[in-house]
């Protein structure tokens, strides 16, 4: 009989980002207009990533459709709360591989900074067999850090 692998959780990956939008702006862009800024090149699907979608409610996907029409599904929407908050689940493991093993939810909140700006906060939230080894990937500069400034270009756009 074999014993399932122990999940560990990690230490939040926090990532924080001023942008220039105010805060329904921002959470459009960031919720509804992923396909404007998500790197193409962060995709595991065999085809070119033609969009990176989020469906716009609670249960909706967080998808990618390849140029063969092929799709991936990233998570799934837990919280969607225009024009604050948006919370994704993430199934990918440090290898970036589909493991439906993994806990990992991505917690974006969007608080305004005067009448033109708006504070984007992201903690990616960690439990599985690898945390750590996730964790180390998603917080280093070609992560995280700079998935948020090419959003960033875009909203401010």
């Amino acid at each position: 009989m074999a014993i399932a692998a122990q999940r560990i959780k990690a230490a939040p990956v926090r990532k924080t980002i001023r942008v220039k939008a105010p805060q329904a702006r921002a959470f459009e862009v960031f919720a509804s207009k992923m396909e404007s800024w998500w790197p193409p090149e962060h995709s595991i699907l065999k085809s070119p990533c033609k969009k990176t979608v989020v469906e716009p409610q609670v249960g909706g996907r967080w998808i990618q459709t390849g140029e063969d029409g092929s799709e991936c599904v990233l998570g799934n929407v837990v919280a969607w709360q225009p024009p604050s908050k948006l919370v994704l689940t993430w199934r990918l493991n440090s290898k970036f591989v589909l493991d439906d093993e993994i806990d990992s939810r991505i917690e974006v909140t969007f608080t305004p900074d005067g009448s033109d700006a708006t504070v984007v906060e992201l903690l990616h939230h960690i439990a599985a067999v690898d945390a750590e080894a996730l964790a180390t990937s998603v917080a280093n500069p070609r992560g995280w850090t700079s998935i948020l400034e090419n959003y960033a270009r875009v909203v401010a756009g």
